[in-house]
């Protein structure tokens, strides 16, 4: 099923999906990093919440 970018519930604010681009964009944005290091926090988070991913960002 393709994302529906009209339904923006919870789910869709606490995850982070590196296959869409506009969430990638999103998440770069508010984080202020590069897609690069947004992948790498990703990676190193070992989840995609967007929670423990902004930890990994701040322990960078």
């Amino acid at each position: 099923m393709s994302d529906d970018l009209n339904k923006k519930g919870f789910q869709d604010r606490t995850r982070i999906n590196m296959n869409e681009a506009h969430e990638v964009a999103y998440w770069t944005e508010k984080f202020g990093v590069s897609k690069e290091q947004l992948h790498a926090a990703v990676d190193k988070a070992g989840t995609s919440s967007a929670d423990a991913v902004e930890k990994a960002l701040k322990s960078s």
